[in-house]
């Protein structure tokens, strides 16, 4: 495969923007996990729902990149699971034996069928059949060990679906597959959406959110990457009227035109901040910590709300749990995610652009 055109060699903000939106995710569960009061505030300035849409966006944009800049599909594998797996198996297997030591049961039932269950389950990106561990966090407000991992299981799930939609692009048309599977994805949500208007189960919301309900973001940041070219010096423009859509849906909320136009308008607002705004610096050159931000944060938080921490000391506990996650997002980088990278990979590139200046 010839490397497409797209901004692989260009400046971008890329990074830092990943950096806040992980750090975005973790101050909302700041307030949602612990139920502070002192802390209500992180619960009404954060928003979950926009930095994982965001998320998605910029997955579409980069990983249709890592597809396009791969000698093979073997090679695009390769790239996707060293850079996602090592980290993620090993917060998995380290909640595990921490929990261990936290358990409110004997050691002996804490090592049971439920444990293994929690480690196949979670293991296999299938955490919504083993969200828990025995006797761990059943006090808190929400007893799951890692609430976070939800996403990764769809994050995989486009990885693997990105050959089979450029092989449908190949011989369908590229913008004929991408517009259908847009449209599926806002027909899926919308048919959930009435089915829970209708009856009030909350079974629907929670299937909304899956696959393939959140695939329209994306498949906008996948758009996105193959317009980049055409988009280039207009994006003050494009960015004015994706900006009134995402206003006007907020303000006059009608959901259907919020529906079909609202991931894009937020896709063209994410890759614009991401290529079209100046240059901010170069944010990985101590490398990437916005992944083991994401993975780690959740678990630390419960741990400390099961220490009572956030009970008696609410900004004591947002402090520590702050230290701990970028410490352990770093551990993380350093010992397990950057070795397992290629020496050709975008982070270990970053790290030697800075030594060089």
């Amino acid at each position: 495969m010839m490397p497409a055109s797209g901004p692989a060699s260009r400046e971008n903000n890329f990074d830092l923007l990943r950096l806040l939106l992980a750090s975005a995710v973790f101050f909302w569960h700041v307030y949602t996990l612990s139920r502070a009061p002192a802390l209500a505030v992180f619960g009404v300035v954060f928003s979950v729902d926009l930095p994982i849409q965001a998320f998605f966006i910029i997955s579409g944009y980069l990983v249709t990149m890592s597809y396009e800049n791969s000698a093979s599909v073997r090679d695009y594998a390769s790239k996707r699971a060293r850079r996602i797996y090592p980290a993620y198996a090993a917060v998995v297997i380290a909640c595990a034996v921490a929990g261990a030591f936290v358990t409110t049961l004997p050691s002996a039932e804490y090592l049971g069928a439920d444990l293994l269950r929690y480690l196949a389950a979670n293991l296999a990106f299938l955490n919504f059949l083993g969200p828990t561990l025995p006797g761990v966090f059943a006090g808190n407000a929400f007893p799951e060990v890692n609430g976070a991992l939800w996403t990764l299981k769809i994050e995989v799930m486009y990885y693997a679906s990105v050959p089979a939609i450029a092989w449908l692009m190949a011989r369908l048309g590229r913008w004929r597959v991408l517009v259908a599977l847009y449209a599926l994805s806002v027909a899926y949500v919308a048919v959930l959406g009435e089915l829970h208007s209708r009856s009030g189960a909350l079974i629907w919301l929670q299937l909304q959110r899956q696959l393939p309900g959140q695939l329209v973001y994306f498949v906008a940041g996948a758009a996105l990457y193959f317009l980049d070219g055409r988009l280039r010096g207009r994006w003050p423009a494009i960015a004015g009227a994706a900006l009134a859509v995402c206003a006007a849906s907020a303000w006059f909320a009608h959901p259907r035109a919020a529906l079909v136009l609202e991931p894009l308008a937020l896709g063209v607002l994410v890759i614009g901040a991401a290529t079209a705004l100046p240059y901010l610096g170069n944010f990985a050159r101590y490398g990437d910590f916005s992944y083991g931000i994401y993975i780690i944060h959740f678990p630390v938080l419960q741990l400390l709300i099961t220490a009572g921490l956030f009970a008696a000391h609410p900004w004591a506990g947002f402090a520590a749990a702050l230290a701990l996650v970028a410490a352990l997002a770093a551990l993380s980088w350093h010992a397990v995610e950057r070795p397992f990278l290629r020496r050709r990979s975008h982070y270990r590139l970053a790290e030697r652009r800075a030594a060089d200046t």
